[in-house]
């Protein structure tokens, strides 16, 4: 969708259209800027950056709190279009999703007539627009869907998948964020051509694991398949304060109240995690995250408070440098069998 959030609030107030909208936190804390309007975006702001940041660089623009029952109503409007076409979707997110069209419910032998239709189709739903990329695998996709924003519809073909991927500055590169991008940059490493030049086993020297990943997808290929069967992996809950916290046992006690949030989840969901992380960013806007696995998986606030805040009190400079970010996460959770599988039992 083309700045979700933002759009559904110019739809539903029409005295917002045109102008700069910016939903997300608090300007006058420590908020974060959800997503915001292309009126807001000429002058920078974007999703992520801190509202403070997003004042100074747009003073008039409109700020907004957001209504997420309101823009979880209109994905699921969304997602409705989309089974229309097929059933083949990955979520990827409230406003994004993947969707296999090769064998489609309107028998339509174009994946890009497929692409306008349900554009279209949302139209006619939401009155909001959406932009879409259509190619022969999930990266370029992605990249194809992120080409001509807004209300675009941008196909490429497996013949000129290399050009693109060559010409693609590494900065949009799906998945390559700004740290991995600069890490990149030091090496001469700007755009997919420069990336091309390196070995599988240069890329997994620079890039770890995910090395070999970037190796195969500048060739053009990526053989991951769509995700539909969604299984929840983590859930958390973190805060970003108004005032840099200094104090390491304040700071204790925030990750303590994070834990018990996350044991509500944990209990309402039904899960038990084995992965305790904490997350914590720094006043100089590092991040890091610090993990402990468990011999067994718990929901238990007293258990996940006191690994959180071991890792907190061992690996980190919490109290040494002040933070500003902290969360709290449990993950690994046990694998249930699909409940159209049956275990078969063998007699002796």
């Amino acid at each position: 969708m083309d700045a979700f959030f933002a759009a559904v609030e110019q739809r539903d107030r029409p005295e917002l259209r045109g102008k700069p909208v910016i939903v997300g936190g608090d300007p006058d804390k420590r908020g974060v800027v959800s997503t915001c309007s292309y009126e807001a975006r000429k002058f920078g702001v974007h999703s992520a950056m801190p509202t403070g940041q997003a004042v100074r660089l747009c003073p008039h623009g409109i700020f907004i709190h957001g209504r997420m029952e309101v823009y979880k109503a209109v994905s699921e409007q969304i997602r409705q279009v989309m089974h229309e076409f097929s059933d083949l979707i990955e979520p990827l997110s409230i406003d994004e999703a993947y969707l296999d069209v090769t064998e489609n419910k309107i028998g339509c032998p174009s994946a890009t007539w497929v692409a306008g239709m349900i554009k279209r189709r949302i139209v006619e739903e939401t009155a909001l627009t959406a932009s879409a990329g259509v190619s022969y695998n999930l990266f370029l996709a992605k990249i194809a869907s992120d080409m001509q924003k807004p209300d675009g519809l941008t196909v490429i073909p497996p013949e000129e998948a290399l050009a693109v991927l060559e010409k693609l500055p590494i900065k949009k590169y799906y998945g390559i964020g700004r740290v991995t991008a600069a890490k990149l940059e030091k090496y001469g490493i700007y755009t997919g051509a420069d990336l091309k030049k390196l070995s599988r086993d240069a890329l997994t020297e620079l890039l770890g694991k995910s090395g070999g990943y970037y190796y195969d997808i500048v060739r053009g290929h990526d053989s991951r398949e769509l995700e539909v069967d969604w299984i929840r992996k983590s859930l958390g809950r973190e805060n970003t304060y108004e005032h840099d916290l200094s104090d390491l046992n304040e700071i204790a006690r925030e990750v303590r109240q994070l834990a018990f949030r996350v044991e509500a989840l944990l209990k309402k969901h039904k899960l038990a995690g084995k992965t305790i992380t904490l997350k914590l960013r720094y006043d100089d806007f590092e991040t890091i995250t610090r993990s402990q696995t468990l011999p067994k998986n718990t929901d238990n606030g007293e258990t996940i408070a006191s690994i959180a805040d071991q890792l907190l009190r061992r690996k980190t400079e919490a109290g040494v440098r002040k933070v500003r970010l902290l969360g709290v996460t449990s993950s690994n959770f046990p694998v249930a069998l699909s409940p159209e599988w049956e275990q078969m039992v063998f007699p002796f």
